[in-house]
């Protein structure tokens, strides 16, 4: 073991000695299966490439990119819904789980995409929507044509109203989105036939347009493992589940007056994680995290060992203490499970190294990889989301009249936490354009957003659409080179401009070439099934993290002051630029940056 002592000088110094940091988390070098280390990169389809000028991303269009991903050098992909769907929440109200929506392609698209990946060497999984369908799916139309106490209702949750005509909702649930969680069947103009008065409301935790389904009627269960088997036929590797967490709820759907919101999270810069790491990111409630959710997973489990390859579940489940949350990843249930105590956890020494250290004992606990994560569709982007003052953490959506990020800051943090995460053992997600260093569009005109947070609200939170802007490849193209006619279904700020792909893959120091030469350096030295030591002398400092994988240090600076590394440290990579102290001949860290040291 590495032991880095420190020596007061007016600069803090570490000198490198033969023995002993303090391990935490050992190397996994037993059990290799890929999701324990990868690097997986989130597309966004609609946002991601244009083959057909329309403004929308589609299949073929990421399949005329993967070689970015492979020179990225990113491990597998997850794909967002391109299910048929209405597209009122942008996909995630599926009305054929087993069809490519026409706005992004073919089945046959999707094939070719799928062989093409493998082809390159990047596994693929696939969203799964399970905790609620389309209002527009087969079912719920047909559960709406039959009536109470109907077999089609059944697969669905709905309940009779409250009051004396049944003009209250069954309970007090909100939605997700904002708003009531229930809507009345005789508010729907189809619904409502031969005069019949029809008390019956349907829950829908997030948009009226997405019914939730009911997880204890086993026609819902055969059905989705019959999708599960009808995609792992045509070859995928795995599933990203939506909402894992809420599938199942508490029996009688009792009162709960708490709030349910997208926007949970650490809101005070100064506040610490929990012991057990939690920071508040945690969904709770009756249709949250209850027992049965697992006995699903474990069939699930079963489902996906019966082919060959290693192919993962992975779990999108907001649940705190993080030894609940390592529940879901279990040896007979997931694989991976998104780590976001650690995504909204404050840019802070002692908080970062709290809630690291909690992730690491839960999962050790049950045998799985940590999942990190910093960005992704539903949040807003860590270039931005890091360059705000005040303590927010994680808004939900930055709008024209909300407090501003600054940018340089923000991607300086941004560029720091993402070295400092990919240092870490485990699993970790890159959400498309995060390598490219781009901001939240935080300037969109509101008659422009889609999200149904915005109005579901009352356009009191901007909503995703700022994280979900078309990526910019061709700096000098219209549209950035999205598309062949520079049309993009939403606009793309000016900022786009200098963050282009073929501007970023040109530069060197770029944030493209930090992420590049990040993951091949991961990869040269097995940090994904490494190790992690604390630092002895700096465990409790206000102003470092530092950790040891293997033969890597891993050091975050957050002290005002530069930070020295000893004289002929080997820097492998910095997150931006050092300094060379021409005195001691000591090279110097300063605020926010993250170097990887030689060992």
């Amino acid at each position: 073991m590495t032991r880095i002592d420190s020596t007061t000088t007016d600069k803090a110094t570490f000198t490198l000695t033969s023995t002993g940091a303090t391990l935490l988390h050992a190397a996994s070098d037993a059990a290799r299966e890929w999701w324990r280390s990868a690097v997986i990169y989130q597309v966004y389809p609609r946002s991601f490439a244009d083959s057909t000028g329309n403004g929308i991303g589609d299949i073929p269009g990421i399949t005329s990119r993967l070689e970015h991903l492979t020179t990225l050098g990113v491990d597998a992909i997850w794909l967002s819904p391109f299910y048929r769907s209405p597209q009122a929440d942008a996909g995630y109200d599926v009305a054929d789980y087993r069809d490519v929506d026409p706005i992004f392609g073919t089945l046959s698209d999707f094939e070719t995409l799928l062989e093409r990946a493998h082809d390159v060497g990047l596994r693929v999984i696939v969203d799964l929507v399970p905790n609620h369908t389309s209002d527009d799916h087969d079912w719920f139309k047909a559960a709406l044509a039959a009536g109470p106490d109907s077999p089609e209702r059944a697969r669905y949750l709905f309940r009779e109203g409250q009051g004396e005509n049944g003009d209250l909702p069954p309970n007090n649930w909100k939605s997700i989105f904002g708003g009531p969680a229930w809507t009345r069947v005789n508010e729907r103009a189809a619904a409502a036939t031969d005069g019949v008065t029809d008390s019956q409301w349907y829950l829908h935790m997030f948009d009226t347009t997405q019914p939730d389904l009911d997880w204890e009627h086993p026609e819902v269960r055969a059905e989705f493992e019959d999708v599960l088997r009808f995609w792992l036929d045509r070859g995928v590797d795995g599933f990203r589940i939506d909402v894992a967490h809420g599938m199942v709820k508490t029996p009688g759907l009792p009162d709960w007056d708490g709030e349910v919101s997208m926007v949970e999270g650490t809101t005070d810069e100064a506040h610490q994680p929990a012991e057990d790491g939690s920071t508040g990111a945690g969904n709770s409630g009756p249709m949250f995290d209850q027992e049965g959710v697992h006995e699903i997973y474990r069939a699930w489990h079963t489902v996906l060992a019966g082919y060959d390859g290693d192919r993962a579940l992975v779990a999108e489940a907001w649940v705190e203490p993080l030894s609940r949350l390592a529940r879901y990843v279990r040896s007979d249930e997931m694989h991976q499970a998104f780590n976001f105590s650690f995504l909204t956890t404050a840019w802070d020494a002692a908080a970062l190294r709290s809630v690291v250290a909690a992730s690491l004992r839960a999962s050790d606990e049950v045998g799985a990889p940590t999942t990190w994560v910093l960005s992704n569709h539903d949040v807003v982007r860590h270039a931005s989301r890091m360059g705000l003052s005040g303590g927010a953490v994680r808004p939900n959506g930055i709008g024209k009249t909300d407090p501003q990020p600054d940018a340089a800051l923000g991607l300086r943090r941004a560029r720091a936490a993402t070295l400092q995460m990919l240092g870490l053992p485990g699993s970790a997600y890159v959400y498309q354009g995060e390598e490219l260093g781009l901001p939240e569009h935080t300037d969109l005109d509101d008659d422009l957003r889609q999200d149904p947070a915005w109005w579901r609200s009352g356009y009191t939170e901007a909503g995703r659409d700022g994280c979900r802007v078309p990526l910019p490849w061709e700096a000098d193209a219209p549209g950035y080179g999205f598309g062949p006619t520079g049309a993009t279904w939403l606009p793309q700020p000016e900022t786009y401009r200098a963050s282009a792909a073929d501007v970023q893959r040109s530069t060197d120091g770029s944030t493209f070439a930090m992420y590049r030469d990040a993951l091949a350096l991961r990869k040269e030295h097995d940090l994904g099934l490494g190790s992690l030591a604390w630092v002895d002398e700096v465990a409790a400092s206000p102003n470092v993290l530092a950790f040891v994988n293997r033969d890597v240090l891993v050091l975050t600076s957050f002290a005002a002051e530069p930070f020295a590394l000893p004289a002929g440290s080997q820097v492998l990579i910095s997150s931006g630029p050092l300094v060379a102290d021409g005195a001691s001949g000591a090279v110097q860290v300063p605020q926010d940056t993250t170097v990887w040291v030689q060992l």
